[in-house]
Parts: structure tokens; sequence; C-alpha cells
């Protein structure tokens, strides 16, 4: 048996989220990406994804399992980031592993976490603030994001309190004012990012573990600024569409691809048109 592959780049190399703008759009952009990164992080506006004739019955075979969540919502833009977060990452996932988006089954582990029902060659992750949709695929190990407009108020709320190290609140002091805010909302999209990959969500708490500065290979810290996770995980935050941080933490263990498809082809044998949208 031949051994599995690797991607190209430079171990936990992501690179920059792609835009996608709709169900028209083509998937060949987070294809190529995931066959060629291992990873790929996907973000859309949620109005992009929403449907613009609402069908109760395709809308129940699009959602499977979610529908019964999604009917129970009353109507508002929280139900519409809900519907739209949804199809966006069947969709991509889908298009990676060559089928249609409903024939896959959105599932949740206990403390929320995402994953494809009967589906090991592909991890998800999965986010959105706003009118923005964040969306994580990985076929190397496990991925979370997150993301937050790139503007909201944490600073001297009490939040940097509470979700800061003591090694990352003297880092703070040492960025200048108008940044700080900001910077502050990157170290949270970050321990949100990788909470979700672990599986923990909030109850781990953002006190325990930090992250280091801008300017250099992000890390996962100890309170006390030194390193706290090795060459397995790889942390990374942009700032898109100039309104919203997004952050990525995916843990790759080396073992290598979960299957060794052929650049540019999708994970699984083509079911179906993979460019036809969730509906």
């Amino acid at each position: 048996m031949c051994p599995p592959t690797r991607p190209s780049g430079p171990p936990g190399d992501v690179m920059r989220p792609l835009r996608h703008r709709g169900p028209g759009e083509p998937w060949e952009p987070v294809r190529r990406a995931v066959a060629k990164h291992g990873t790929c992080v996907v973000y859309a506006l949620v109005d992009e994804w929403l449907p613009r004739v609402p069908d109760p019955l395709a809308l129940a075979a699009d959602l499977g399992p979610d529908h019964a969540r999604f009917v129970r919502m009353p109507a508002s833009r929280n139900r519409d980031r809900f519907l739209a977060s949804r199809l966006l990452l069947k969709s991509a996932a889908g298009a990676v592993l060559g089928t249609r988006p409903r024939e896959l089954e959105l599932a949740y582990k206990p403390g929320g976490r995402p994953f494809l029902r009967g589906i090991d060659l592909l991890d998800v992750g999965l986010s959105h603030t706003d009118g923005l949709l964040v969306v994580g695929l990985t076929r190397l190990g496990r991925i979370g994001v997150d993301t937050e407009p790139a503007d909201r108020r944490m600073l001297e709320l009490g939040t940097e309190l509470k979700a800061c190290t003591p090694y990352e609140l003297e880092a703070l002091e040492q960025v200048p004012e108008e940044r700080r805010n900001r910077e502050l909302v990157r170290l949270w999209t970050l321990k949100e990012a990788y909470s979700k990959a672990i599986g923990q969500g909030l109850r781990f708490r953002f006190t325990e573990f930090g992250f280091g500065p801008r300017d250099r290979r992000v890390r996962m810290l100890r309170p006390d600024g030194t390193p706290g996770t090795g060459q397995e995980w790889a942390f990374h935050s942009w700032l898109v569409e100039d309104a919203y941080t997004v952050s990525a933490a995916v843990y790759d263990p080396g073992f290598g691809d979960r299957q060794d498809p052929r650049p540019g082809l999708p994970l699984l044998p083509v079911l179906s048109d993979p460019r036809s949208s969730a509906s």
C-alpha cells in the first residue's frame, strides 16, 4: 500500500479564505485548495445563500435533521443565518466529496461540534456572525473556525479579563491603542476556533491558553507565554471584506490525507453534479 500523500506547502499551510457568491458559482477553486493544501476556509454573505422563494419541501430535504430545529425558530436574522450557513456548509462539503449536498447529513457532537455523519474523509467547521458565514474543510485532521465583526467592542468591557492570559494582557498593553480592540477580537476568535476544533466550545476557560502576536507564526501559548502546542496545530487569522475577523485552528496529526485523491478531483467518486445547489 502506498503511503498517504501530504499536501504541498509548509505544515499547517492554509491559504486565505475563499469568497463564494452563491449556489450558482463554481466550486472548483475550493476543490483545488483542498487538494493542494488539505484545508480550505470558505466565506459568504448570508443573503447570497438564502433561497429567493423558499420551497418547504426542498428546504426539508436540504436541511435534513436540522429542518425540525429550523421550523421551530421564529422569523429573525438568526434564523436566516442558521439556514444559509447549513446550505453553504453542505454545498461546500458536497462539492469536495463529489455528492449532492442533500445526500449529506450534518450532525453534532455533544458539545455542538458539527460533523458529517458517516463521512470520515472530511472534517468541517462552521461559524457565522451578522451578515457573514464561514465554513472550514480539512481532509487531514480537525478544523475549527470562528468569525466576529473586526470592530466589535470588547476592550474595556471586562472581556479581556475573562478571555486573556496574563501574558496576553501584558502583550495587549504594547499594542497601539487604536489597534488594541481589533487585537482582542483576533485573540477571541482564535480561542473560539481552537475550542470548536477540540469540541469544547466555551466550556474551556479562555484564560488557560493564549496566542502570540500577529507579526510572527501564531502558536498556542500557556498562560505564562511558553509554547503550549507543537507543530501539529496551526492557527491563522484574516480580515475579510474589510469588516470581519476570521480565524481557523487546524490539527494535523501528520498521518497524511484521509484519502489519496488525484489533485483537482473530489475525494469520492462523483455521484451527481457537484455544482448543483443544496436545493
